[in-house]
């Protein structure tokens, strides 16, 4: 694959408290550990940027194959849920992802999803390495 482009982010600090910066500092934030695990909470953290990163590429691959298909999309939505928990000696991940596509027929629907999830990149990704459920609301 050639890359048609590459994002360049920088972690400093403490792992889940620190900071993370992209390199052209449009995203500059403290990350922290969520209360729920333990931590101070009051910031985002890896798991919220991952399942912003997966809603908003999802949505764009929903869009792009409805374009295709002529499907009428307007007022689609995507809600990443990404999970973290134990796996064995370390953690993993698992992600739900929430589609809305108001007023198309869910066979439609169906199809429009399951091609997404072909072409997204996210999904590409994480195929056959974490759980992903398609979940149409």
């Amino acid at each position: 694959m050639t890359p048609l482009y590459t994002a360049v982010a920088t972690a400093t600090g403490d792992g889940r408290d620190g900071k993370v910066r992209s390199s052209d500092g449009l995203l500059e934030t403290a990350v922290a550990t969520p209360a729920e695990l333990g931590g101070a909470g009051g910031a985002t953290n890896p798991e919220q940027l991952f399942a912003a990163g997966y809603a908003a590429c999802f949505h764009s691959a929903l869009r792009l194959v409805a374009r295709r298909a002529k499907a009428d999309v307007d007022g689609s939505e995507v809600t990443a849920h990404v999970g973290l928990g134990r796996d064995g000696a370390g953690f993993g991940l698992s992600v739900t992802l929430e589609i809305a596509l108001p007023g198309v027929p869910a066979d439609t629907a169906r199809q429009l999803v399951d091609t997404a999830h072909q072409v997204c990149p996210y999904s590409n990704a994480t195929r056959g390495n974490i759980d992903v459920q398609l979940v149409l609301r």
